[in-house]
């Protein structure tokens, strides 16, 4: 079954807990991924991987160079992006668990968080935080948020709550090559709370 079958299917299950009906474009992945900085051997952790459009285009860029830690809530999309990708390290878990699941795989600091969680996730742990306290001090968190909602509570409780904890918060120009149009918070110099 294609991926966007199995997203399709998993959305209708659990909507709440499945972002999307459609994948992430090319042109949002670039956007998400662009801000981090690869260079070396990074530690750079997904959350929300999904269907995986984010976890191929960063296992490609990393071409096995450093850690690469995708966590995906859901076990079908976990297994199917465990399958496509034995050199990553897919986690079926909970964001909202980050630090038990990253001092689990023997990791401390990571170079990059990049983030498709839906709202859900958002209101039922502080993602924002868990982020910035998984980064180094030059790590960079990347989230992507749906245009259409951007004005609503629960997207501007999420932007002030990235604002909260780090230095330094841009929003990339909204990337209309996506279903529905999305734009990225790329925040930098996480902030101790």
């Amino acid at each position: 079954m294609s991926d966007s079958r199995v997203l399709f299917r998993e959305f209708l299950r659990a909507p709440t807990r499945v972002a999307t009906v459609t994948a992430s474009s090319d042109a949002l992945v670039a956007a998400m991924l662009a801000p981090l900085s690869l260079d070396g051997d990074p530690v750079v952790v997904e959350l929300g991987a999904g269907t995986g459009r984010v976890t191929d285009a960063l296992a490609a860029r990393l071409a096995g160079r450093g850690r690469h830690v995708a966590i995906e809530l859901n076990p079908e999309l976990a297994r199917r992006l465990a399958a496509r990708h034995p050199g990553v390290t897919v986690v079926p878990g909970d964001a909202g668990d980050l630090p038990a699941l990253l001092r689990g795989l023997g990791i401390g600091r990571v170079d990059a968080v990049s983030s498709l969680l839906p709202w859900v996730a958002w209101a039922s742990a502080p993602i924002a935080d868990l982020a910035a306290d998984a980064l180094a001090p030059t790590g960079t968190f990347t989230q992507v948020t749906l245009l259409p909602t951007t004005w609503l509570p629960p997207a501007r409780r999420q932007e002030r709550a990235v604002r909260a904890r780090f230095g330094e918060v841009a929003v990339s120009s909204t990337v209309w090559a996506n279903l529905p149009p999305a734009r990225v918070l790329v925040a930098r110099r996480p902030a101790t709370p």
